[in-house]
């Protein structure tokens, strides 16, 4: 296999005015930590596209080098616009590398006020030194309970989660029919319990999967996002995920789902500080029912980054199923459009046409294909003033707009799955792309 760097550089001299070629490359190099190289690339792009993405990118090459005012002034740049979670993050690193403790505190408190699913648990961990809690300024506790139970939400099964067969398959097996059969396993060794990790891109539905197989068992379904467990103040995180555990203990037979579980239970290895190992010692415990059984709960984890999940998580009564779950295939694209395009003003919409043209597209892409076609529709109307039904070409013409996102996951699970995959963990992966 070639340098992928050397062959993205040949491309990019083949078409210099590429800004995402630019910048991907930029990305390559930052990762390969060549950031003088990748600080070079994001600024010729970023002349092609001054985007507050691309000014991040520059900037987070500025502080690998230690230049920290050359960030600063592009995080600046950035929030004068608005408040950005991403940018946030960032001028958090920055004013702890200055040694304000208090501002990074706060810019981080913004950040994941903003959105929530950039929290960051290295830099938590880093913002909670036990050593300041005399000077901390404490948020709110957190209330485990907000995650509460889904039997009062409508109930999804199987049948509500268009394709996706073999995924689908492979949860019955390792999940369901277990759980409906414990006679007929037990008498092969086997008992229901235990968890199963789903990866993939982001947006393919790892989620609505877990939801439905709650709904096929008729169990409770418990959802545990980062901002039910992370805290920062000191332990404080190591008891909301022990509380978590005890609702779900009480609400037996639950569904435990862990979104994100790569934030929770990052590599041990790939920490610095020692409240995020103490947090993944306790995920482990509760996992184990090292004090409790955990009769009748089947957890489920979702990440778009298995190989940053600790190998801890992997072993026997854990999380040792792993299912990879692809970009939607053509029937569960048609059934996703069918659902977003609902009570729209629209002509009858050729749904297997569009099927066929989004190949690769997440749940996510084709939802932005639609809005970018609503949007398109709604300027037409605003300018005539006749509002005019969605067509197919105009979805068509809003999927030539929107590239899959599903690439750039591939490129990097692609060189895991050749060059990490001892475990046999990422066949699917290589499987899939084989196919495709």
């Amino acid at each position: 296999m070639g340098d992928p760097i050397e062959t993205l550089r040949q491309a990019v001299s083949l078409s210099p005015e590429n800004a995402p070629l630019r910048r991907h490359l930029g990305d390559l190099l930052s990762a390969a930590g060549r950031h003088e190289e990748a600080v070079e690339e994001y600024r010729e792009a970023l002349v092609l596209d001054p985007s507050d993405e691309l000014r991040l990118s520059l900037a987070r090459a500025f502080l690998s080098l230690g230049r920290t005012g050359e960030a600063a002034v592009l995080v600046d740049v950035v929030l004068e616009g608005g408040p950005s979670a991403a940018a946030l993050v960032l001028k958090s690193r920055l004013l702890l590398n200055e040694g304000d403790l208090d501002g990074a505190r706060d810019a981080y408190r913004q950040a994941v006020a903003v959105d929530v699913e950039l929290a960051d648990p290295e830099l938590a961990d880093l913002l909670v030194a036990p050593e300041d809690a005399a000077d901390r300024i404490e948020p709110e506790p957190s209330t485990p309970s907000a995650a509460a139970t889904d039997r009062d939400r409508t109930v999804i099964t199987f049948a509500d989660v268009g394709g996706m067969e073999d995924v689908k398959e492979q949860i019955r097996l390792k999940i369901i029919h277990p759980f409906q059969h414990p006679e007929l396993y037990a008498a092969y060794g086997k008992r229901a319990g235990g968890g199963v990790l789903l990866y993939g891109a982001p947006g393919c539905g790892k989620t609505h999967i877990a939801r439905a197989t709650a709904g096929e068992l008729g169990s409770s379904f418990l959802w545990v996002g980062l901002e039910d467990v992370l805290s920062m103040v000191f332990a404080e995180s190591e008891q909301n995920l022990h509380e978590l555990f005890e609702q779900a203990r009480r609400s037996a037979p639950c569904v435990v789902f862990f979104d994100e579980v790569d934030a929770l239970g990052a590599r041990r290895s790939d920490l610095r500080t020692s409240p995020g190992r103490q947090l993944i010692n306790q995920f482990l415990a509760e996992l184990d029912g090292v004090a409790t059984e955990n009769e009748g709960i089947l957890f489920l984890a979702a990440t778009n980054a298995p190989w940053h999940v600790d190998d801890a998580f992997r072993r026997p009564g854990r999380f040792d199923r792993v299912v990879f779950v692809p970009p939607p295939d053509r029937d569960a694209r048609r059934e996703i459009l069918r659902i977003h395009l609902e009570g729209r003003l629209q002509e009858e919409i050729d749904l297997t046409r569009l099927a066929d043209r989004t190949k690769e597209y997440s749940g996510a892409d084709l939802q932005s294909i639609v809005d970018v076609a609503v949007e398109a529709k709604l300027a037409s109307a605003m300018r005539d003033g006749v509002p005019r039904p969605l067509t197919t070409d105009d979805l068509l013409a809003a999927a030539r707009k929107r590239k899959p996102t599903t690439a750039e996951w591939f490129q990097t699970a692609r060189n895991y799955a050749l060059h990490a995959n001892q475990a046999g963990s990422y066949d699917a992966v290589l499987e899939y792309l084989g196919r495709r």
